[in-house]
This record gives structure tokens, C-alpha cells and sequence, in this order.
């Protein structure tokens, strides 16, 4: 799978994230081989949405 980290994450672990048929698959990248989370592509897309717009920021 081809993992991409934000570049907002520097050096730190984070998030990774890799397309999938009609999908997202995502891991801790400080745990490789640990658990996969497959988002659907719609979920996917409102996830990112939402975290571009702030509504997922608890301050809100």
C-alpha cells in the first residue's frame, strides 16, 4: 500500500492514511502492523471536509 503521512506531523506520529478500492485504509503510525481502519470514500471525504472547516474542533 502506498502510506501517506500529513506533512503537518513532522516527525511525530500520527495518522497514515492509503487508498483502497472505493475506500481508505488508515493506521497509527507508530504501530505499522497494528490495526487498519477501512473508511468508505464518502466517510472519508465528510471526514476531511469537516476537519477543513473546524466542525470536528471540540473548542467549537
Amino acid at each position: 500500500m502506498n502510506w501517506r503521512k500529513s506533512t503537518h506531523s513532522l516527525d511525530n506520529d500520527c495518522v497514515e492514511a492509503a487508498p483502497a478500492p472505493a475506500a481508505v485504509v488508515v493506521r497509527d503510525s507508530a504501530d505499522p502492523d497494528g490495526p487498519r481502519l477501512r473508511v468508505g470514500a464518502r466517510g472519508w471525504r465528510t471526514l476531511l471536509e469537516r476537519a477543513r472547516t473546524g466542525a470536528l474542533d471540540p473548542r467549537r
